[in-house]
Parts: C-alpha cells; sequence; structure tokens
C-alpha cells in the first residue's frame, strides 16, 4: 500500500474514491461469473448495480438476492456489504499491520478522511478497535439470529442466513436471503430476529468514534461534545418518528391496523429506526400512507452519524445547520452547543454538505422523471433511498431501465462517499491565495 500510494501520488480524497471504486468493479467481476447466479448469467448493468449497492451499503435491488443468486453469489455479496460497511481502508491497513508494514503520513491522511477524524493520531488503535466491534457484534448477531434460523433452515443454510443477515444489518445494508423481495415481513412479529436486526443496525449507525467513546469514557459527564449530540439527535428521532409512524399507521389495515398495541408500536419502531439508514422492512413501503413515505423521506436525507455504517447527510450536519439558523434568530454570532462554540469552518461544511445533497438529490430527481416513464412520488423516493443508502423502496428498483439503473449507482456511489469528496476527487484543490478582499454586503432574504 505504501509505495502504491506514494508513486501514484493520489489526494486522500481521490484516493478513497478510487478504492470504493475498485471494490465495486471487483464485486461486478465476481457476481458476473456464471456460477455466482442460479440462472448461470445476469447482464453487467444488474451485476453492477448489486455490487454497487452492497459496497456503498444501500441494500436496493433489481435482483431478489436469495432467489437470484447462488450461495456463492451471496457470500460474495456479503463480504461487499463487509467491505463497504467498514471501508476498504480499514482492511488494506489492517493486512498491513499483520504483515509489519510501515503506515505511512500520506496513508494515514487517507484513513483519517475515510473515517472521517480530525486527527491522524491514534489511527491504527482505532482501526484494531473498529474490526473488534464489527467482530463481536456480528458474531454476537449471527448467534442471536440462529437460534431461529438454524432450526428453520438447517446447519448449512441456517449459518449463512444468521452470518449474512448479521453483517448487512451491522453494515446498515438491508440486503436479505428470504427471497421475493419480502425483507422481514414473515418475521414482524418475531421480537428475537427483528430487534437483533435493529440493535445491530442502530449499533452500526451511532459510528465507531461514539462508541468506543462510550466505552472509554463510562461516564455521560466525560464523553465528548460529538458523541452527546449523536446520542441526543439518535434517540430524538428514533422516539419522534416512532410516534409519528404510529399514529398515522394506526388506522392503516395494510400495515399496522389491526395489530396488538405492542406489537404496532414494536412495528413502528422498527420502520422509524430501519428508515434512517437499512433497507430492512416488515411492512411493505408501497402499504404506507403518503404522510409515512414524507417523513421517510427526511429520514432518509438525515441518515445515520459520522464514521459509522451508514449514509446520508448525516445527523451532527443537520444539527450545525438548525443550529446555526437558532444562533441567528436569537440575534448571537456564535453556534454554541452543550457551552462550546463551533469553529466556523465546521459550519461552512456542514452548509456546504448539505446544500450539495440536495442539488445532487434534484439533479438525479429531475433526470430520473425524464427517462423513467413512473410516478413522480415513487422516482423522489427511490431517489433519496439511494442517496441516503438507506435501501427502502416502493418496488420501483427492479422496473428501472438501464439509464434509470445507471443513474441510481452514480447516486449510491456519491451518498456512500459524500458529495464533498466526491468533489474533493474530482476537482484540483486550491490553496488559499491570501489575498484579504474589501467587505461590502449585499441584500438576501
Amino acid at each position: 500500500m505504501s509505495v502504491e500510494f506514494s508513486k501514484i501520488n493520489l489526494t486522500p480524497a481521490r484516493f478513497l474514491a478510487a478504492g470504493f471504486a475498485a471494490m465495486i468493479i471487483l464485486g461486478t467481476f465476481l457476481l458476473s461469473l456464471p456460477f455466482a447466479t442460479i440462472t448461470g448469467k445476469v447482464n453487467f448493468i444488474d451485476a453492477l448495480f448489486t455490487s454497487t449497492s452492497a459496497v456503498c451499503v444501500t441494500g436496493l435491488a433489481v435482483k431478489d438476492t436469495g432467489n437470484f443468486f447462488t450461495v456463492f453469489g451471496q457470500i460474495v455479496i456479503m463480504f461487499l456489504i463487509l467491505g463497504g460497511a467498514l471501508g476498504f481502508m480499514t482492511f488494506a491497513t489492517l493486512i498491513f499491520i499483520l504483515l509489519g508494514k510501515r503506515i505511512t503520513l500520506k496513508e494515514r491522511l487517507v484513513i483519517k478522511e475515510a473515517l472521517n477524524t480530525d486527527s491522524i493520531q491514534g489511527l491504527v488503535h482505532l482501526i484494531f478497535a473498529i474490526v473488534k466491534m464489527a467482530a463481536v457484534a456480528i458474531l454476537l448477531g449471527s448467534i442471536l439470529l440462529g437460534i431461529r434460523f438454524l432450526p428453520r433452515f438447517g446447519w448449512k443454510k441456517g449459518l449463512l442466513f444468521s452470518l449474512f443477515h448479521a453483517v448487512s444489518a451491522f453494515g446498515n445494508c438491508g440486503l436479505d436471503l428470504f427471497g421475493n423481495f419480502q425483507s422481514l415481513a414473515a418475521y414482524a412479529g418475531d421480537y428475537l430476529v427483528c430487534g437483533t436486526i435493529a440493535a445491530l443496525f442502530i449499533f452500526g449507525s451511532l459510528g465507531f468514534v461514539v462508541v468506543l467513546d462510550v466505552f472509554q469514557s463510562k461516564k455521560i459527564a466525560r464523553y465528548a461534545l460529538h458523541s452527546k449530540m449523536v446520542l441526543v439527535i439518535t434517540g430524538f428521532l428514533l422516539i419522534s418518528a416512532t410516534l409519528l409512524i404510529f399514529c398515522l399507521e394506526g388506522n392503516n389495515p395494510e400495515t399496522l391496523g389491526g395489530l396488538p398495541w405492542g406489537r404496532r408500536l414494536f412495528q413502528a419502531f422498527f420502520t422509524a429506526a430501519a428508515s434512517r439508514t437499512v433497507g430492512f422492512s416488515v411492512v411493505p413501503a408501497v402499504a404506507l400512507s403518503p404522510g409515512s413515505l414524507f417523513l421517510i423521506i427526511i429520514l432518509m436525507f438525515i441518515g445515520a452519524s459520522p464514521a459509522s455504517t451508514g449514509g446520508g447527510v448525516k445527523t451532527t450536519t443537520i444539527a450545525l445547520v438548525l443550529g446555526t439558523a437558532r444562533a441567528l434568530l436569537m440575534g448571537s454570532d456564535e453556534v454554541v452547543f452543550g457551552g462550546k462554540r463551533i469553529p466556523p469552518a465546521l459550519i461552512l461544511k456542514a452548509f456546504t454538505i448539505t446544500i450539495l445533497s440536495i442539488a445532487m438529490i434534484f439533479l438525479a430527481i429531475f433526470i430520473l422523471t425524464i427517462i423513467e416513464e413512473q410516478p413522480f412520488f415513487d422516482l423522489v423516493f427511490e431517489v433519496f433511498s439511494a442517496f441516503g443508502t438507506a435501501g427502502l423502496s416502493t418496488g420501483l428498483t427492479p422496473q428501472l431501465s438501464v439509464a434509470g439503473k445507471i443513474l441510481l449507482i452514480i447516486t449510491m456511489y456519491t451518498g456512500r462517499i459524500g458529495p464533498l469528496t466526491l468533489l474533493y476527487a474530482l476537482t484540483r484543490r486550491f490553496k488559499p491565495s491570501g489575498i484579504r478582499y474589501p467587505e461590502e454586503k449585499i441584500l438576501i432574504g
């Protein structure tokens, strides 16, 4: 890694973008092999779409993972999800450390970019901690899921089902092996299966830095500001979205209507939690009311937290945007959270990410409405799901044209690595000239 990176002299953003692209290309090749599918063949675009969906931990599917792919293909998809969730730099760093290779400064900068941290100190320790957390979470999840899947499917298939869905849940992907695009509908009333999967994807969506901080600090007062913000925002989103979906779908006979109160509340919670970042569902999205679908679009746009396995613009980004608006309305020129002032550079970055994300989503929606003859709201939902790497769909994904699939592939890729990272990778970053121009006000609002 060190030799190649030094010779190529890529910027961290370009190296990160190229790494994800390389994983997608490798996955496309493996899924195109004759023994990866039951029919022995798959067209290139469908293989590329599946590989992108797995690496970008999205969960959108043009081919049913359980019925279309062989065990080999399903295992390939599982490893693509794991690689996309943890990041290729995590695996590359781990391998080179085990081989006794030295991690150079340039490579540490790439790792810093990949993990979205603000320092290059302690990165090797963080890599090992991430791998340990992922291994423990997936192992515990597999054991709990195995209680249901092993007796039902037998040892071989049950083991694959347990491990695949634990990886898919922790990776906030949502691809499943149950067949017929039904996701977890058959287990909607199973608290063990749905509870385990929910715990895994919520754990994965918090961010590795937050989880590590919680385990190391132990006392809430010692948590970093970032950790406190992530936990508070995540809790608020989970509770408020659960109550809203519970109210909106309580009388809908196709979703929660008619269910016992306990199960109705649990399924409302699962739907609210999954909507932010993972493609698992216990009720079909197509049956949800327009109000619930609009709420889910908002949740998909917000997404998970930084340095996590989920997508979206991230919880803290939205918090800084709203915090800036609050400061302005209160007549303050500083954005403050928990008694700490937020640097202006971070606020500018938050607004840039939000504006770029909205612009890219609107552009994708505009193009999709031109090339696809489908209901407008379904197209909007699909684009938000792809960009937020949420994976939920109203059933439109398999019906898309080749051009529509390619557009969503680009959207998923952009959503996974982030619009700002993509632009950094595609453009030449200019250094500040040091010139300070005279100030003049303009009218706004």
